[in-house]
């Protein structure tokens, strides 16, 4: 559960530093650089932890897979609240097949 946790907070910190820029255009380039990469340290920092207390647990594939998922909800929520973007249906179904693929890759997980 805690990588979960983790990987959640990760998430959290790598979209507003992939995205978050996208609100803010007017700020130069190299500003929205800089903020990202120092967003970016507190990811890594969530990121790394979970990883190695996840490891064993779950294999390195399904650490992956299961980083994704995160990603995927997490950014549906930013987009939704931070960006004002509509979810669509062709998103929302592209987001079912993917969370499909997610419980394939847990078949058969002891």
């Amino acid at each position: 559960m805690i990588t979960v946790l983790l990987l959640i907070a990760s998430n959290t910190f790598m979209t507003f530093a992939w995205y978050g820029h996208l609100k803010h255009r007017s700020a130069p380039l190299w500003e929205a650089i800089l903020l990202s990469w120092l967003i970016a340290l507190g990811e890594y920092c969530l990121q790394v932890p979970a990883n190695r207390i996840g490891y064993g647990r779950f294999s390195g594939y399904q650490l992956k897979i299961i980083q994704e998922s995160i990603t995927l909800v997490v950014f549906a929520v930013f987009a939704w609240l931070y960006l004002g973007e509509a979810m669509r249906w062709n998103y929302a179904v592209s987001f079912v097949l993917l969370f499909a693929a997610v419980a394939v890759a847990f078949i058969g997980r002891s």
